[in-house]
């Protein structure tokens, strides 16, 4: 569990080897060794024994730096760049966490007042911080399609932060290792993915690694943002929660994304809430040990009430703390090829 501590306590802000969990010897190196990826674009193209693998990882590096009490040592002399054309609250300081709790350097990248406002090129200006002796790019941006463009003239990791309404990957990761972590499996679970499923890059990668590992996916909003043709993907659609609310062991409740909107999907956000919003009322209804995760920012009294947020329900902060342990997973898997047997030997 995410909360769960092994070996004896640290001192916050300790740097310790990162060849060591707890007193025992953990081989980083071997974790990499079936990793065939030098990018992470999107979960539609990995395994359901990759996602595990990286779940798995993600599990021993949050034990290993004992959530945030120590540093590790493995990435020293990596240097991950973030490029963020969007902002961003959540992902990028989690990137930048899980960057420098590996013990890498972090360069951190705004379109606002860069040399792209002066007429200088996306690829252009990635291929520049690229020749600063950059190891891996983490980009976000609102076109879709973008971190596979990069990935084609970069030759540093590329890894997906979100890439307009098509995929958010580690999103989609720590969603899911939050989901195990209190059922323990995927397999056979119902999990409700509830409201702008047309604009959602985390509704996509939910989707492509729940149904991998095993879960029932039920995308439930709105009729003029869950249309059926995402019943192409083996989901079942729905545009009434009362209905799904007993079958659901798992309601992951996304934001309505009016920015990438050209029209409004429903009268008034007031009508959304009445129909969509979960509320004490409607946890009433649901199974007694329902989960309720939400991606974030939080729209209180929108996608959920406070009562709810702030339940005994609710998992939102442990989403929060898992998404650096994954994040460190997936630095990890692209760049530990790169990293000296004997460094590795030394921890």
């Amino acid at each position: 569990m995410a909360g769960e501590r092994i070996g004896g306590q640290q001192s916050r802000g300790a740097e310790v080897s990162g060849h060591e969990t707890g007193g025992e010897p953990t081989d980083w190196g071997s974790w990499s060794q079936s990793w065939k990826h030098h990018h992470l674009l999107g979960l539609e193209l990995h395994s359901a024994e990759e996602i595990q693998s990286i779940l798995d990882l993600a599990e021993k590096f949050a034990q290993a730096s004992q959530e945030g009490r120590n540093r590790l040592t493995l990435l020293r002399g990596f240097t991950v760049a973030n490029l963020f054309f969007e902002n961003s609250t959540r992902t990028r300081n989690s990137f930048s966490l899980a960057a420098k709790r590996l013990g890498a350097d972090t360069v951190e990248f705004s379109s606002a007042g860069s040399s792209t406002s002066k007429g200088e090129t996306f690829i252009d200006t990635a291929k520049t911080i690229e020749a600063m002796g950059v190891d891996a790019v983490v980009v976000r941006h609102a076109t879709p399609g973008t971190p596979h463009l990069l990935a084609k003239h970069l030759s540093c990791s590329v890894l997906n932060a979100g890439d307009g309404p098509h995929e958010h990957p580690t999103q989609g990761l720590l969603d899911i290792l939050t989901i195990r972590q209190h059922r323990g499996s995927l397999k056979g679970l119902t999990v409700g993915l509830i409201g702008d499923i047309e604009h959602s890059r985390t509704a996509r990668s939910n989707i492509w690694g729940l149904k991998k590992l095993g879960a029932h996916v039920i995308v439930c909003g709105p009729a003029t943002l869950v249309s059926r043709r995402w019943e192409q993907l083996g989901v079942e659609t729905s545009h009434r929660l009362d209905d799904i609310l007993p079958r659901c062991d798992v309601l992951n409740l996304l934001r309505i994304q009016f920015e990438r909107q050209t029209m409004r999907p429903f009268p008034s956000v007031h009508e959304y809430g009445l129909l969509y919003a979960m509320t004490k009322e409607r946890l009433a209804r649901s199974k007694p040990d329902v989960l309720i995760l939400a991606p974030g920012p939080i729209n209180r009294g929108v996608e959920l009430t406070s009562e709810v947020a702030d339940g005994h329900h609710s998992v939102i902060l442990h989403q929060v703390a898992n998404g650096i342990s994954i994040r460190m997973a997936v630095l990890w898997l692209l760049l530990a090829r790169r990293v000296p047997s004997e460094s590795l030997a030394r921890g």
